[in-house]
């Protein structure tokens, strides 16, 4: 017998060899309903999982992200059963659960359109009617190696050969179908309720540009029709506020051929640029920030000294001077080490922050390029601290706090996410644990839950990672924060202690808007293109009612330009409705109309975007009221 701890706290004795769903049907009730898998140890299983040891056992369902990964995944099957039904010739990549849902790609000999969709979804869905077992079997390397082979899956015979020669093989099969898979699964395809087939998309095999082109196909499914629906609803809602479909229809920038992933800002999308520049500017100051520029191009021996050139080489571009190499910069840190190297510091000069809004070049794959939110070429609000080790945690602290205030300025909430030593880090195991404790110290210390990220962390340091959930529940990653002893130490950087000696700094990285173009990405879709006033291009336009009334239009127009607000007037020989209509289209908050009566009382007719009609005001009211609202940065 062996005993099985359960998450109650309960102990149950079973004999060697009992499957886990034979628990699940022994406890009975809703989970014995909604379990999907099983976490046996901390490693999540298959429901016909057969326990041979004492363990701890708790099972999971879509309520938990294992859950949740596990029928994703095992929808992602059912996909490629449909696809290898209807297009026999298709050969299988890869098809993992992700976010919100699953894709899977294939090599098929014809693309596929929106109209294979609708067939494939619609076999996926028989496929589910069968409710066909997902069962698992096991080969040894060179017997998995023949049987794909001998069915024409190259894609997963190059996977096989990565994998040691004693390796033992696992798949999964449901029917016809068998797929190279370490699980787990559920128990059949009829647990899927509710699927839905959304987008098309061609993806490099494993990522290299090298590799062919697949097709990928994206998809989602839930347990329940009213949550599809509910997600659905959520994704027309997303295309609505796409930052790229508003940045054209708002005049706020561009993509050109051109220039694939370097963005080009208009007039107005500058306006909202500026303003959240001045606005990080203001804050900078007030916590004792001293701001620097740094060049952007700089000799290769820079990037080989910081690390960049072993670790990043692969991302940055590159460019001769006086048949020297020099890179563009991928980072600002390093720019930020030679400021700090230009004089002597002593312990009473620390902490010293630097900050720089400093424009940076990286290689994104021609695939990954979105809009504003992956480019090329983008502005970091960066910040370098140099800190005395004892001062660590409570800067980081400062990190935290300022950047939640400035945050809560547009209305986001966050959840934070600590990220450890990747693979390709520099620096002693020794190093990396006492940055990395810094940091959960600090998050422990001031009662913030956390997410831990195992080897997500920057290549010189550990990471606080800020995750903004904008008005419609999407998360974005943005803020961040990364303690580094690796850099102080390339760049030979000192400060004099009390002891007169030479010591080495802490330097802490920090961005919070993370890029200014992504960030003004985040913030269209966050307001669906209604700006908060503050940052509005255009905040007012007058509205004459006829020609005869255009004087006084102007008299407005030019006492509000001379208050400082960005107003239009509309000249236009149409309809109030039609000028009205045209200003809400373009996001304006603020339209005054201007008639007989406003011109005989010398007032305006204010109505607000979202409000409608607030009644008459004078023009002086009216100052007090939209400067009110832009002091205090009103959402």
């Amino acid at each position: 017998m062996i005993k099985v701890l359960l998450r109650d706290g309960a102990t149950r004795e079973i004999p060697v060899g009992t499957r886990v769903i034979d628990i699940l049907n022994d406890l009975g009730g809703r989970l014995k309903k909604e379990a999907l898998a099983a976490v046996v140890n901390g490693v999540v299983v298959d429901l016909t999982y057969r326990l041979e040891e004492d363990v701890e056992l708790r099972f999971v369902t879509f309520e938990d992200e294992e859950g949740k990964d596990v029928y994703r995944h095992s929808t992602s099957h059912i996909l490629a059963a449909a696809v290898k039904r209807l297009y026999p010739k298709a050969k299988l990549g890869i098809g993992p659960a992700i976010k919100d849902g699953f894709y899977y790609d294939f090599d098929n000999p014809d693309s596929f359109t929106p109209e294979d969709l609708e067939k494939i979804e619609e076999e996926m869905k028989r496929i589910i009617k069968e409710d066909l077992p997902f069962e698992r079997s096991e080969m040894a390397r060179e017997e998995a190696l023949a049987f794909f082979a001998e069915r024409g899956e190259n894609y997963k015979v190059d996977l096989i050969r990565e994998l040691p020669e004693d390796a033992v093989i696992s798949c999964y099969s449901c029917g016809e179908f068998v797929d190279l898979c370490a699980g787990p699964h559920l128990i059949s395809t009829g647990k899927v309720k509710a699927i839905k087939l959304l987008s098309l998309a061609g993806a490099y095999w494993r990522g290299s540009e090298k590799n062919p082109m697949l097709q990928r196909i994206y998809g989602t499914s839930f347990p329940k029709k009213s949550l599809l629906d509910e997600y659905l609803a959520k994704l027309e809602e997303a295309k609505k506020r796409d930052h790229r479909k508003l940045g054209k229809e708002l005049d706020l920038f561009s993509i050109q051929d051109e220039g694939p992933g370097f963005p080009f800002i208009h007039p107005n999308g500058m306006i909202i640029r500026n303003e959240l520049e001045n606005y990080w500017r203001e804050e900078h100051r007030a916590a004792g920030y001293d701001e620097i520029k740094t060049p952007i191009i700089l000799n290769r021996v820079l990037w080989e000294q910081s690390g960049h050139w072993d670790h990043y080489k692969d991302n940055m571009y590159f460019t001769k001077i006086d048949d020297l190499d020099y890179a563009v910069k991928p980072m600002n840190c390093p720019g930020s080490m030679l400021i700090y190297k230009t004089k002597m510091h002593s312990y009473r000069d620390l902490p010293i922050r630097m900050a720089e809004l400093g424009l940076v070049h990286r290689h994104e794959l021609s695939g990954t390029l979105h809009g504003m939110m992956r480019v090329r070429s983008f502005t970091q609000d960066d910040a370098h601290i140099f800190v005395l080790p004892s001062q660590i945690k409570d800067e980081v602290k400062k990190v935290i706090d300022l950047t939640e205030r400035m945050y809560k300025t547009f209305g986001f909430e966050y959840h934070l996410e600590l990220s450890t030593r990747p693979e390709n880090s520099m620096g002693s195991d020794e190093m990396w644990e006492i940055a990395t404790n810094a940091l959960r110290e600090v998050l422990e210390e001031r009662g913030f839950p956390y997410v831990v990220n195992e080897g997500d962390g920057a290549f010189y340091g550990p990471k606080i990672d800020f995750h903004l959930t904008d008005s419609i529940g999407r998360t974005w990653q943005c803020g961040t924060v990364q303690l580094d002893f690796q850099m102080p130490e390339k760049f030979e950087l000192f400060y004099v202690g009390e002891d007169g000696q030479k010591h080495r700094p802490a330097v802490i990285h920090r961005v919070i808007y993370g890029s200014l173009e992504r960030f003004m990405a985040v913030l269209i879709e966050h307001f669906a293109g209604a700006f908060p006033v503050w940052l509005a291009p255009k905040q007012v336009v007058v509205i004459p009612i006829s020609a005869k009334h255009h004087q006084y239009a102007a008299e407005v127009v030019e006492r509000l330009k001379e208050a400082g607000i960005r107003v239009e007037a509309d000249w236009r020989n149409e309809k109030v409705g039609y000028k009205i209509r045209e200003a809400q289209v373009q996001k304006v908050p603020y339209m005054l109309v201007v008639g007989d009566k406003e011109l005989e009382e010398r007032k305006v007719s204010v109505r607000e975007r979202k409000a409608g009609d607030l009644g008459s005001f004078s023009v002086a009211d009216f100052l007090t009221k939209i400067q009110a609202e832009i002091k205090s940065k009103a959402r």
